[in-house]
């Protein structure tokens, strides 16, 4: 079980989804390992703590160029899940176990963008990142490729992370779609949502009936996490938002660590709660663990 720790509690972003309340409960286990698969990682003060390795046959987990997107990307990525408590970066889950899996490209204008990459190249690196062993795999991601194409590649890839029990948490992206989106064709797939600190949907998230289906919204306008070397930055976007999510998922895997994927998957998609057709609810850790403690008492 996790370690009771001091959480911060003016902030409203974590009041809002009452991730403040299971993170007093715990800070995660080393044995909880999550799958970034993101840009590299640069050096902060806040980070020093985070137990951050590379995946084999990946890219080097340190930044080539701090000024890059990709670099910035992954670090304030790695500070929302992993900064220690504290911070100014929410630190969901600092004692969980990172694994960095850099894919985006470390040029500053790339093609395609470096925040993008291709459903093929993402299909090959979902299987080599379930095969290092990680629970739960977060793409705050995009993909360069069309949505109206079938792309069995990354259904096989998701549908391997199914049978091995890693689940998978992805941005649903920021072009303010209403429709089909081939991250989300297999319903394994978690797609997160942007909300402000007051809960409303941020503009541009797209949305559609697999969003709605197998959804959550998270906070993504204005949050605050690490930027290379010494600072912080905000950034907005359902990239922002996704793990969020996945740091919940980390919490109640340290806190329930016999319950099966499937099981900490139906917990936080709160099954009490009434889904519309395109929009899912919001985020709801503490609603989550009461779901587990239930299922486990």
């Amino acid at each position: 079980m996790g370690t009771t720790t001091a959480v911060r509690e003016d902030n409203s972003i974590l009041e809002l989804t009452r991730l403040n309340r299971l993170m007093k409960l715990s800070e995660g286990e080393p044995e909880i390992r999550i799958g970034l698969i993101d840009g590299p990682v640069g050096a902060h003060p806040d980070l020093v703590g985070a137990r951050s390795q590379t995946l084999l046959g990946g890219a080097s987990i340190n930044c080539q160029n701090i000024n890059s997107l990709a670099c910035q990307h992954g670090t304030f990525i790695t500070g929302i899940l992993c900064s220690r408590r504290g911070s100014q970066a929410p630190g969901i889950c600092p004692n969980c176990t990172i694994l960095v899996r850099p894919i985006f490209c470390e040029e500053m204008y790339g093609n395609p963008p470096c925040p993008e990459v291709t459903t093929e190249e993402l299909a090959r690196t979902i299987c080599e990142t379930v095969d290092a062993g990680v629970n739960t795999i977060n793409l705050s991601l995009g993909l360069a490729n069309t949505a109206l194409i079938d792309y069995p590649d990354l259904e096989a890839a998701i549908a391997y992370a199914m049978g091995k029990g890693v689940l998978l948490v992805a941005a649903a992206g920021n072009q303010g779609n209403l429709g089909p989106l081939p991250l989300f064709k297999h319903p394994w797939t978690i797609p997160v949502i942007a909300c402000d600190a007051r809960g409303q949907i941020a503009h541009g998230s797209n949305l559609g009936l697999s969003v709605g289906r197998s959804g959550l919204i998270a906070p993504g306008v204005n949050v605050t996490s690490t930027a290379p070397e010494t600072g912080f930055t905000s950034m907005s976007g359902t990239s922002v938002a996704a793990p969020f999510v996945t740091g919940e998922i980390a919490l109640l895997q340290s806190l329930f660590p016999r319950q099966s994927a499937a099981q900490i998957r139906r917990a936080i998609l709160r099954p009490g709660v009434r889904r519309g057709s395109v929009c899912p609810p919001l985020l709801d850790a503490w609603e989550s663990w009461q779901f587990l403690s239930d299922q486990t008492g």
